[in-house]
């Protein structure tokens, strides 16, 4: 490794260009000796600029571009920022000790810009190479070198000359300490076969580019490759550039010469392109480079970046040699390690091209001469522009309704900028903040990128369309995208389109007539698995053909007898039986139900049979509300008295009218005959010592008309078969509120009153059943009117409500609002709605600014057995929202008074 110091002068050489040019970087500089020549590596450059000078004693050297021809430097760049140098050991610039041992020094610097201080390192690297061949070639990017082992004296010197204000090649003055010049053998003259022969003086020479070094063994010739002095030759079908000189060498009386060539291959005709494939044709024979045809070829490398590869190194990046009569043949596949790409666009098209800087060296000897020559070529190769449309992958998640796209690959110097969606165009931060994930995946080698965008299916740029049982989502997006450092804007349009099959989940319905139940069951979206339950029971094969079960493929069909275990009986009512079946179907992984109906029935059914000889028959049926009751355990009034037959759902009595302690009354033209079934008073206390039933209680009547003897009717009723509200019972809490619209979602707060309402605008009311949350209540309005005054007796008096119905007589009726099931109301038999247009309680002009009081007398029924005229009442000329319903009238029972706050007309 070089050491780093920070000291020196620096120039120029080239500008590194990068968007973050405002961050100040962290660089790694790393030197490395590589046989006959140097490799620093420098970077990342981070946006600033890149200086590079050499150091000979204490002075730093610009190296500008003809300089580094002449003297053997060489810089490449990459497009991730990473500059690499590359120098011959025999430099103009190097301290050469004994041919063995060769130091470079350079300084770097990198410019900022005014915001960011200069940075400034040293970079020092000694390299020994002994193993010197008699001859040795460099084929650079910029310039060819020739080093040959001098076979004449070796104190030939070179004469002083000027190279620059600052130094003479080869340090002619450290050379001139040794020896005097006139001692020794000086080089006068260079000469150039192009083919055609030139003459040059020495300084003609290095003012033309050309670099002359004479070392303690070896004379070295530089040339750049662009020099006038060279020509082009084809060898084997590869064009070369081609230099051959004659060094002359003169005291005295006494000259002699060395001859020096060089051949390298041009890439234009020795590098054939695939769209996959490098393919670098080097020729076996260098024939401006060897005198005879008796040579041997001993050894080829391959490397890249000036290094070479082995052969595990070789397959493992899949590159491949082969060694021909007339060609060595390096193959690199497009891509591979070691190279990068470039981005371009062009008519809005993404292209690339791939780079990379192969390595040949080979070894061959010659036998008539038994000199061996190394040969090392470095050559960078570009392909042509290649066209590789970005790969566009929907990876959408359908399960989390999610489009997920994936977009590339691209190259390192390309940036997302925008997307643009139909209705909007967001940066790459205005997708974050919306909860879009966008995000950028670099290759391992970071020679290539991906972008991936997340996009959910409810966002509003989404759209959605509904076919038959599918739901279309669909996404058009196009990304705006630029390559760097250029700017060079372009775009990919995709279009993603999503189809989710509509989850439909097993349904269930059904009803009955006056003996089965039918149950339908659809299937709902096929593959849906369930079980299902009728009552308690799973339905199996054999329930399902006890039950009649049918199916078409689409759903399924079954029958349920009124009298079927799997039916509960809810309540015995006047010559009815209302039961209920329970059906659910079962997710029969987690056991939970997806859903559940039920349906409620009466059947008719005697229950009570009265028989002219005085014979009376009694059903008496298990109900819901009392499980755990044992019917064999039932007895008439006289316990004595038990059924004649029973089971688990029912107990059957037979008796007369003048045993089991049933009784008989008198009637005007009717005997009534009375008997009730219930358990034994000791089984009584001890089951309300163990279970919380309810008790149980059927009173049985029978009904004879005495001038026919023949029975003319019968009653049964359970007692407390199941709990029911009476009417006008208990202490009742009701409130009354005004409602912010007919959505009932709001209401006016204590503080509100007087609310001021004007002319013509509608008034809602609501009317609660308060601290009594029970199903089988219904709270209904009585009646309802307006007043001046806050004392509900005061008038004048504005009906609004009568026996339940609006006041046929208003011209602006009350209008009343049904009351349906939501997160506040949970029972909505508790609650009732009505509205009231403002304008209905004025009757003349006095009595428009004045406020009124509201006022309602309400009673509580049993939805499930209204007694009476109280609760059975019709509206018939309401309106068609409430036609139907059953409103509460006085019947002489006692009402629960609420009254509203009052009530301002502006």
């Amino acid at each position: 490794m070089g050491r780093l110091v920070g000291l020196g002068l620096f120039i120029l050489l080239i500008a590194a260009v990068n968007t973050e040019a405002q961050k100040k970087p962290s660089i790694n500089i790393n030197s490395k000796c590589l046989g006959n020549i140097m490799r620093v590596d420098v970077g990342p450059l981070g946006g600033n600029l890149l200086e590079v000078s050499a150091v000979i004693n204490n002075s730093a050297i610009l190296l500008t571009p003809s300089l580094a021809s002449q003297c053997g430097f060489s810089l490449k760049m990459d497009q991730l920022g990473n500059a690499v140098i590359y120098s011959s050991l025999q430099n103009c610039f190097a301290q050469n000790v004994g041919d063995e041992s060769f130091t470079t020094t350079l300084n770097i610097r990198l410019h900022g810009n005014r915001m960011v201080e200069d940075e400034l390192y040293q970079v020092a690297e000694t390299c020994r190479h002994t193993a010197w061949a008699s001859r040795e070639i460099i084929c650079d990017r910029n310039y060819m070198e020739v080093s040959v082992r001098k076979a004449a004296p070796d104190d030939y010197v070179l004469p002083q000359h000027p190279i620059s204000e600052q130094i003479k090649f080869g340090d002619p003055r450290r050379a001139a300490e040794k020896q005097p010049i006139d001692a020794g053998l000086t080089i006068t003259r260079l000469v150039f076969f192009t083919p055609e022969e030139r003459m040059m003086k020495v300084t003609e020479a290095q003012r033309s580019g050309y670099g002359i070094t004479n070392t303690p063994t070896r004379l070295v010739l530089r040339s750049p490759k662009t020099s006038p002095e060279t020509y082009t030759q084809n060898v084997a079908g590869v064009p070369m550039t081609v230099l051959k000189t004659s060094t002359i060498f003169e005291k005295k009386w006494l000259t002699t010469h060395i001859d020096a060539g060089a051949a390298c291959p041009i890439l234009e005709g020795s590098v054939s392109f695939t769209p996959d494939l490098i393919s670098w044709f080097l020729p076996r024979h260098v024939d401006p480079l060897i005198s005879s045809q008796q040579f041997k070829l001993l050894e080829v490398h391959v490397g890249v970046d000036g290094e070479r590869l082995d052969a595990a190194e070789m397959a493992a990046r899949r590159y491949s040699l082969s060694v021909t009569d007339l060609h060595v043949v390096v193959e690199i596949p497009v891509g591979a390690v070691g190279g990068h790409f470039k981005s371009h666009v062009e008519d809005g098209q993404y292209l690339t091209t791939y780079t990379i800087e192969p390595m040949l060296e080979l070894l061959w000897t010659e036998d008539a001469t038994h000199e061996d020559t190394r040969y090392k070529v470095l050559l960078p190769v570009t392909t042509p522009l290649l066209s590789q449309p970005p790969q566009l992958i929907d990876n959408s998640v359908l399960e989390e309704q999610i489009f997920k796209v994936l977009l590339g690959p691209f190259g390192s110097d390309v940036a997302l900028m925008n997307i643009t969606f139909p209705s909007e165009v967001l940066s790459v931060a205005d997708c974050h903040v919306r909860g879009f994930n966008v995000l950028e995946h670099a290759s391992p080698d970071s020679s290539s990128k991906v972008f991936t965008l997340e996009v959910p299916f409810t966002d509003r740029v989404v759209l959605q369309m509904k076919e038959t049982g599918i739901t279309v989502y669909s996404l058009h997006l196009t990304f705006g995208l630029l390559v760097l450092p250029e700017f060079a804007p372009f775009s990919h349009t995709a279009h993603l389109e999503a189809r989710i099959v509509d989850i439909v989940p097993p349904s269930v319905s059904g009803g009955c007539d006056h003996q089965n139940y039918y149950i339908l069951v659809k299937y709902g979206t096929p593959g849906f698995s369930f079980q299902t339950v009728v009552g308690q029971r799973t339905l199996t094969s054999s329930l399902a053909q006890q039950y009649g079960f049918k199916d078409n493929g689409t759903h399924f069909s079954f029958t349920v007898p009124f009298n079927a275990p799997d039916v509960v009986i809810a309540a015995v009512e006047s010559s009815s039986i209302r039961s209920r079946l329970d059906v659910a179907l079962r997710n029969p992984e987690t056991n939970k139900n997806i859903k559940e109906f039920s349906v409620t029935c009466k059947f008719f059914s005697k229950l009570t049979e009265c028989f002219s000889n005085g014979t009376i028959t009694a059903l008496a049926m298990k109900l819901e509300s009392v499980p755990g009751l044992n019917t064999s355990q039932l007895t008439l009034r006289d316990p004595s008295c038990g059924p004649s037959y029973s089971n688990d759902r029912y107990a059957y009595f037979v008796f007369t009218g003048s045993s089991c302690g049933t009784t008989r009354k008198f009637l005007p033209n009717m005997m009534l005959y009375e008997n009730e079934i219930s358990l034994p008073d000791e089984l009584v206390l001890k089951r309300e010592s163990k279970t919380d039933d309810p008790e149980y209680e059927l009173k049985v009547c029978c009904y004879f008309d005495i001038n026919t003897n023949r029975t003319v009717a019968f009653n049964t009723r359970p007692r407390r078969s199941e709990p029911y509200a009476e009417n006008a019972r208990g202490e009742l809490q009701v409130e009354m509120r005004l409602a912010l619209d007919d959505s009932y979602s709001a209401f006016h707060r204590v503080e509100d009153y007087p609310v001021v309402k004007y002319l013509q605008q509608p008034v809602y009311f609501e009317v609660e059943l308060m601290r009594f949350r029970n199903p089988e209540v219904s709270l209904e309005l009585v009646s309802c009117w307006a007043t001046l005054e806050d004392d509900r007796k005061s008038l004048p008096r504005w009906d609004l409500i009568i026996n339940g119905c609006a006041n046929p007589k208003d011209p602006h009726q009350v209008i009343f609002h049904p009351v349906l099931p939501d997160v506040r109301v949970q029972h909505p038999s508790n609650f009732k709605r009505f509205e009231v247009p403002m304008f209905a309680f004025a009757k003349d002009k006095d009595n428009l600014s004045r406020q009124v009081f509201v006022h309602c007398d309400v009673e509580v029924c049993d939805a499930r057995n209204p007694v009476g005229r109280a609760c059975n009442v019709q509206c018939s000329n309401q309106d068609d929202r409430i036609k139907g319903q059953k409103r509460a009238v006085s019947d002489g029972h006692s009402f629960k008074h609420v009254s509203s706050g009052p009530i301002l007309i502006n």
